[in-house]
């Protein structure tokens, strides 16, 4: 049985995440709750563990749990992270990164999607740092039930009263089961540039960041999938549930790429592979008074290409970074490739694609339906992706 943890703040609409506990458990879901310690003094954890039929959580250093990490073994088992209600304490908890508590430690614990029901008075969710940390959050892929307007706590008529509880149960058991939308599937990403050495202190490179691939690595594991990610040099720290190689050159990208190629079902090529290596490389610095005034450059090998003569059944999805005409361009190389989906953008566009936290690109297929996306983060770019993968997975 599918297990879902439901975090409970100590706000007054606590009473209402009893009807949530109902909600899921008529779907066959098992809830765990944990309560905050102040929620527990609102409502006892008696009336939890009743409902739910497991005991409820509230200190992490109970004697009961001595000889176990709880929050650790319990993030194992979860498919769905829900705290409803969720206080502005605890966003900002999620937000910074504390874990002083059982259910903001059990969250940093966590690898399962994340739904947020926050409920409080309107001047607290309006403010601007409670404000900021949902944004944190939502960047990082957390997700939210917003709040309603309605009569509050204090007396109020305002923004701030949590979501009705069939709204978050059913927005609940919508993620549930994207989480497992890509199971069973392996799904190979490449991130980053390469780099082709003149020698030990000189190379030929590109401005890719890797945060593209790297976002669509962990969209990948979020929707279940098994990830093998290969990616050029970044400073990115990676997923911990995906197969990590790392690579330098084109060629040592190649060779990976080549020697997993066949455990994948999905193979998305989103790293900046150079197009160009030095004809004649030294294994010593070479002293700039005997660098030749031409210094000669030949073409590496063409790995989207080289993977396309051996698809099969196996979805390819490319990347082009173009600087005009992107569209037409972009379309000439995905039938060169025999790609099923190209994502392409204009390079030249501010504050976009190249080392940036946000992206604007154009989704292509092979019949040339095209799907244009405004400015969003490469966190939602990815998203968009993945649910056109699986659309094609699908069909």
């Amino acid at each position: 049985m599918a297990k879902i943890t439901l975090g409970v703040c100590s706000s007054v609409s606590l009473y209402k995440a009893c009807e949530i506990i109902r909600g899921f458990q008529k779907e066959k879901f098992q809830v765990q709750v944990i309560l905050t310690k102040n929620a527990s003094r609102l409502i006892s954890p008696l009336l939890f563990s009743a409902l739910s039929g497991q005991k409820a959580l509230v200190d992490p250093f109970d004697e009961e749990y001595s000889d176990e990490i709880p929050h650790v073994d319990l993030a194992k088992e979860t498919s769905l992270l829900l705290v409803a209600p969720a206080t502005a304490n605890m966003i900002g908890k999620f937000a910074s990164g504390v874990a002083d508590d059982f259910l903001s430690t059990f969250y940093t614990a966590s690898n399962c999607p994340v739904l947020i029901a926050p409920s409080m008075n309107e001047a607290m969710y309006l403010h601007r740092q409670t404000q900021e940390n949902i944004q944190k959050l939502r960047a990082m892929g957390v997700r939210f039930v917003e709040p309603e307007k309605g009569y509050l706590a204090c007396k109020d008529i305002g923004w701030g009263r949590l979501a009705a509880p069939e709204k978050i149960v059913e927005e609940g058991l919508r993620l549930i089961k994207k989480s497992e939308s890509l199971k069973g599937k392996t799904v190979l990403v490449t991130a980053g540039p390469t780099r082709e050495f003149l020698d030990p202190v000189r190379f030929l490179t590109n401005r890719s960041s890797g945060k593209m691939g790297y976002e669509l690595a962990e969209e990948a594991l979020r929707r279940g999938a098994e990830v093998i990610l290969i990616s050029g040099p970044t400073h990115i720290f990676p997923p911990p549930e995906a197969k990590l190689k790392k690579v330098r050159t084109a060629q040592e990208m190649e060779k990976e790429v080549v020697a997993h190629f066949g455990q994948a079902d999905v193979v998305i090529m989103a790293a900046a592979i150079s197009d160009f290596r030095f004809a004649e490389t030294s294994s010593q610095k070479i002293k700039k008074e005997k660098l030749e005034k031409k210094i000669d450059v030949v073409p590496t090998e063409d790995v989207l290409q080289k993977l396309s003569s051996k698809k099969g059944a196996k979805i390819i999805v490319g990347f082009a970074a173009e600087t005009e005409d992107v569209v037409n361009n972009a379309l000439k190389k995905m039938k060169k490739k025999s790609l099923d989906l190209i994502v392409a953008n204009n390079v030249l566009d501010e504050g976009i694609g190249f080392e940036s936290d946000f992206n604007q690109v154009s989704l292509i297929f092979p019949d040339g339906k095209t799907i244009h996306t405004e400015k969003k983060s490469k966190l939602e770019i990815s998203q968009i992706i993945l649910d056109r993968v699986e659309d094609i997975v699908g069909g």
